[in-house]
């Protein structure tokens, strides 16, 4: 469900409501009681993620989370080519 941004144009009250879209706009102001209160035109906010996770890594196979175990295990690598014992580190091309 979305949020709406709503103002009163008799007080000056501000307030985000929760409306579903088959909802019809709230009137009544609930601060003066008026019937000023006058949905606003927003950029919305996008897409939210609530939660933890949400990352690329999150849903990969087994099969690939293991060679990546097995990959990152097989040498260290400190970002210089002096010292990077890593045969696939990007420093050492």
């Amino acid at each position: 469900m979305p949020t709406y941004d709503y103002l009163c144009t008799a007080c000056q009250h501000k307030a985000e409501i929760l409306e579903s879209f088959q909802e019809a706009p709230k009137k009544k102001c609930p601060e003066c009681g008026k019937k000023q209160f006058e949905r606003q035109l927003g950029i919305g906010a996008g897409l939210l993620f609530k939660g933890s996770g949400f990352y690329t890594t999150d849903y990969r196979s087994e099969s690939f989370k293991s060679a990546e175990k097995a990959d990152t295990s097989s040498g260290s690598c400190s970002g210089t080519p002096a010292s990077c014992t890593k045969p696939s580190c990007p420093s050492s091309n």
